[in-house]
């Protein structure tokens, strides 16, 4: 595809825009969409290690170890070495730098917890357990605004799910 500006060059610039619900697309050569203004490219090749790295430099949480002395005690990874190379070690450099991810990663996804999607081969009793912490949050909730009635039926269907996992 050729730069819709100048005509010249190839478009490796391809950008999308949505304004008020109006989709507009335009594929620049980068000189055209460093003149545009819209983008502005650094020069050097892109790495993904240092735009991913660029996310744990924080400062550690209070009552943590000072980064620098963060080690896995299994590989002997240094958490400087982590946000280098934006690879781990080993499975139990999760642990070793678990105070420092934590925050990232609740910044990056909004939460912790892995909630991806389940394989529906195989993850019938995982489905069932998310079901289940979903109808308890919700009994929570409607016991709290006192809906007595529709508490009473997500308990009886978090009975049931409870009797189909326990057997």
């Amino acid at each position: 595809m050729i730069c819709q500006q100048c005509g010249k060059r190839p478009a490796t610039v391809h950008m999308t825009k949505i304004v008020n619900g109006q989709k507009s697309e335009r594929h620049l050569c980068e000189s055209c969409a460093n003149e545009s203004g819209e983008l502005q490219f650094v020069p050097g090749p892109f790495s993904f290690p240092n735009i991913l790295g660029s996310f744990f430099h924080t400062d550690a949480p209070p009552g943590s170890p000072p980064t620098q002395s963060l080690r896995c005690p299994t590989c002997g990874l240094t958490y400087q070495q982590f946000t280098q190379a934006s690879r781990f070690g080993c499975p139990d450099c999760y642990r070793a730098f678990s105070n420092l991810l934590d925050p990232v990663l609740r910044r990056i996804h909004g939460s912790a917890t892995h909630t991806g999607k389940v394989p529906r081969r195989g993850g019938g009793k995982l489905r069932l357990r998310r079901e289940l912490e979903h109808l308890k949050q919700q009994l929570q909730e409607k016991v709290r605004a006192e809906q007595f009635e529709e508490a009473a039926r997500l308990r009886d269907q978090i009975r049931e799910l409870e009797r189909r996992l326990g057997g």
